[in-house]
């Protein structure tokens, strides 16, 4: 499967999209964040700005 086949999501924190990975397979709907460090970081989250493209 190729990586552009997969779902993707928006990083609410850095506004970057990430893609499905082996290690969410059961838990991809509660995944919010791309990485560790926009986690811990949520609280800088632009949630309420447009989205940049």
């Amino acid at each position: 499967m190729k990586k552009s086949d997969l779902p993707a999501k928006r990083c609410p924190v850095c506004q970057r999209p990430f893609s499905w990975r082996k290690k969410w397979k059961t838990a991809w709907k509660d995944v919010k964040y791309c990485s560790e460090r926009c986690r811990r970081g949520r609280g800088r989250a632009k949630e309420n700005e447009p989205d940049r493209q």
